[in-house]
C-alpha cells in the first residue's frame, strides 16, 4: 500500500513520458560523445572562453567547425558547463535543457495527460535537437514559460525569460506575442525594460564592458551577414533556412526571392489573430496564439535548422491535443509527425532524404500547412467549439 501511494505521488502514469524525454535525448548524446562528434558543445564551451579572453566571438577558430552565432550573454549560461571535462559537461547540457523546456511543458494550463502527450509525441524531436546539443530547447522553454507566467500574474519573471531568450538567440522576443494577456502591462513594459538592461551588462561579470559593447555590435553583423548566406542553397548551402522561405524558394526555383514576399504576408496573417483579442481570457484562444507563435517562430526564420524544429513541434501537439479525435485531425497529425519529426531521421530511407526532404526543405511544410490551419481556425473563431481544457 505505501509503494503504491508513494508512486501516486510522483506520477505513476508520467514515467512513460519521463523515460522518452530523457531517455532518448541523454542516450543519443553519449552515442555522439563516444565517436566525439560533440563540435555544437565545443563551440559553446569557446564562447565562454572567448569572452574570458577577450578575443572576438564571431570568427572561424581551428578548435571546431562553423561559427558561433550566440550573443555574450550566452558566455555565462555555458560557463558551469565549460568549466567541466567536456564528457561531464555536455551530458549536463543536454540533461538541463530537457528539464528546462519538461518543466515548462509542465507549466501548460493542460491536464496532466495532454502534457504526457506532448511530451511524448515530442520527445523524437527533442532527441534531434540533443544529438547536436542545441540550445533550442531552452528556446522553447523561454517562449512557454514567458506564456505561462503572464498567464499567472507574474509579469517579472516573464519578462526575464523573454529578455533571456532575446539577448542569447533573438527568438525569445516572440515571448512579446502574448503581451495582451497580461493584466499588469505597465508592469510587464517596465521589467521588460529592467530586465533588458540587467542581461546586456550582465557578461561585463567575465570581460571590460568595452569589450562586451564591440562584441554585440559584431553580434549584429554576423547575424546579417548569416542571413545572406541561409538563401544561397544553389551554392550547397542546404540544411539552413528549413523555413518557409526556404522552402518556397526551392520548391518554385527562386533563389533570388526577396523573403519580405513570404515574410511580409506571413506577419500580416499572424496578427490578423489578434482581431478575436475580444477572446483573450478563452484559455483555447490562448493556447492558438501559443502554438502559433511556436510555428511562427521558427517558420518565419532564415536560421532555422531541422533541430530548431524542437520549438516548433511542441506546437504541433498543443494544437493536437485539444483537438476533437476525429479521422481529419488524426491524419494531419500523422502527416506532420512523419513529415517533420521524422522527416530528418533514419525512418525514412535516404533517397526520400537526398532527394526530397533535403532539397526542398520540406520539414518546414507540414509545420507551414498546419499554421495556415490555425491562423484559420482562429480567424473563424473554432476555438470556441473545443473540447474543454
Amino acid at each position: 500500500m505505501k509503494k503504491k501511494f508513494t508512486l501516486s505521488l510522483l506520477g505513476e502514469k508520467d514515467w512513460p513520458a519521463l523515460l522518452l524525454w530523457f531517455g532518448l535525448s541523454l542516450i543519443v548524446a553519449a552515442k555522439e560523445l563516444l565517436v566525439h562528434n560533440m563540435n555544437n558543445y565545443i563551440i559553446f564551451k569557446y564562447v565562454f572562453l572567448h569572452v574570458r579572453g577577450q578575443q572576438p566571438l564571431y570568427i572561424p577558430y581551428p578548435e571546431y567547425f562553423d561559427v558561433n552565432m550566440y550573443g555574450p550573454l550566452f558566455s555565462l549560461i555555458i560557463a558551469p558547463f565549460a568549466l567541466l571535462p567536456d564528457f561531464l559537461g555536455a551530458m549536463l547540457w543536454v540533461a538541463c535543457n530537457a528539464a528546462f523546456l519538461y518543466i515548462a511543458i509542465r507549466q501548460l494550463p493542460l491536464s496532466r495527460i495532454q502534457q504526457n502527450l506532448i511530451l511524448i509525441f515530442s520527445s523524437h524531436e527533442l532527441m534531434a535537437a540533443s544529438s547536436y546539443f542545441q540550445f533550442n530547447p531552452a528556446i522553447a522553454a523561454c517562449l512557454i514559460l514567458s506564456f505561462t507566467l503572464i498567464l499567472k500574474g507574474k509579469d517579472f519573471w516573464a519578462a526575464f525569460f523573454i529578455m533571456l531568450g532575446t539577448f542569447t538567440k533573438l527568438y525569445g522576443i516572440a515571448g512579446l506575442a502574448f503581451f495582451f494577456f497580461s493584466n499588469h502591462r505597465l508592469r510587464l513594459i517596465g521589467s521588460l525594460a529592467l530586465w533588458a538592461g540587467v542581461l546586456f551588462i550582465l557578461p561585463v561579470l567575465l570581460a571590460p564592458a568595452g569589450y562586451i559593447l564591440n562584441t554585440y555590435r559584431e553580434w549584429m553583423a554576423a547575424l546579417v551577414q548569416k542571413n545572406t548566406k541561409n538563401y544561397q542553397f544553389e551554392q550547397g548551402v542546404v540544411m539552413q533556412n528549413i523555413s518557409a522561405m526556404g522552402f518556397i524558394q526551392r520548391v518554385f526555383r527562386l533563389p533570388q526571392l526577396n523573403n519580405w514576399w513570404v515574410l511580409g504576408p506571413g506577419m500580416l496573417l499572424f496578427f490578423s489573430q489578434y482581431s478575436r483579442l475580444k477572446w483573450s481570457t478563452n484559455p483555447h484562444y490562448r493556447l492558438y496564439l501559443l502554438a502559433s507563435t511556436l510555428l511562427f517562430t521558427v517558420l518565419f526564420s532564415t536560421s532555422s535548422e531541422s533541430p530548431t524544429y524542437i520549438i516548433a513541434f511542441p506546437a504541433v501537439c498543443i494544437w493536437y491535443v485539444l483537438q476533437y479525435p476525429t479521422k481529419w485531425n488524426n491524419a494531419l497529425f500523422i502527416f506532420i509527425l512523419i513529415g517533420c519529426s521524422f522527416s530528418h531521421s533514419d525512418l525514412v530511407t535516404p533517397w526520400v532524404k537526398k532527394n526530397i526532404v533535403i532539397p526542398y526543405a520540406f520539414k518546414a511544410f507540414p509545420c507551414l500547412l498546419l499554421w495556415l490551419i490555425i491562423v484559420y481556425q482562429v480567424l473563424r473563431g473554432q476555438f470556441l467549439r473545443l473540447k474543454p481544457v
